[in-house]
């Protein structure tokens, strides 16, 4: 159909907001069916570009910023919704959806910043995808009134979340940091064989410079040594 790549960036992310909007609500498992059609576009804009020969520098930027709202919208939504004065009205749910917001925003941070300091920083477990499943499951299993132990684990998900990101957003840190000694460390020895060839480099000029100025030296030197000896003039015998 020949759809733009990035038109499909833009209904993901609306789609994701409108996701946002259902959590708030209190609609937790038509959240979760929302998320799931959302994130296929997030997958689709991406085939479609490459598919289509339409890969640009700003489709990669722009998708990769809007990620970030998706993901903002959900959480928002979530902390809406335990800040409500209702049954469920939970300060630690609000603090813990607050918490991950702002941890998946940093583990998506440094890679992108790290990667302009090394080839690839996508280490950890708790990556966008991991997170997303991780709210769809808590999503789709949040049935109020339900004494099985497999529903309502949203509480737990936010758990795993906001540790998880913190702890992926300091394996990150460190992971960057021991890239970046070991490229150091490589090009450290490249670069004194660099100076010590600069440095013969600028001796060999040298010599180079000085050799015409001894070899006239000893030219001189053998000139005076075979030219022969003037001789003495005889005084004149006495009368």
């Amino acid at each position: 159909m020949s759809i733009n790549p990035n038109v499909l960036t833009v209904i993901g992310v609306s789609i994701n907001v409108l996701c946002g909007l259902m959590f708030g609500s209190g609609y937790f498992f038509w959240a979760g069916i929302i998320l799931i059609v959302a994130n296929v576009f997030d997958m689709l804009d991406g085939s479609v570009a490459r598919l289509t020969g339409r890969v640009t520098r700003f489709g990669g930027f722009l998708d990769s910023s809007l990620d970030r709202l998706s993901d903002m919208a959900a959480f928002v939504g979530l902390m809406v919704f335990y800040a409500r004065d209702t049954p469920h009205h939970s300060t630690l749910n609000v603090f813990l959806a607050g918490t991950a917001m702002v941890g998946s925003v940093l583990v998506s941070y440094a890679s992108a910043r790290a990667e302009s300091l090394i080839p690839k920083c996508d280490v950890g477990f708790l990556r966008r995808p991991e997170r997303v499943v991780l709210l769809i499951i808590g999503a789709l299993s949040t049935h109020p009134g339900s004494a099985s132990p497999f529903a309502n684990r949203m509480p737990a998900v936010l758990w795993i979340l906001a540790v998880g990101s913190y702890w992926t957003f300091a394996y990150r840190m460190y992971h960057t940091w021991s890239e970046l000694n070991r490229i150091d460390a490589t090009s450290a020895p490249d670069e004194r064989t660099a100076q010590l060839t600069a440095h013969d480099a600028s001796h060999e000029t040298t010599d180079e410079e000085a050799a015409p100025g001894a070899e006239a030296a000893s030219n001189t030197s053998a000139e005076r040594h075979n030219s022969p000896t003037p001789a003495r003039r005889r005084a004149p015998a006495p009368r």
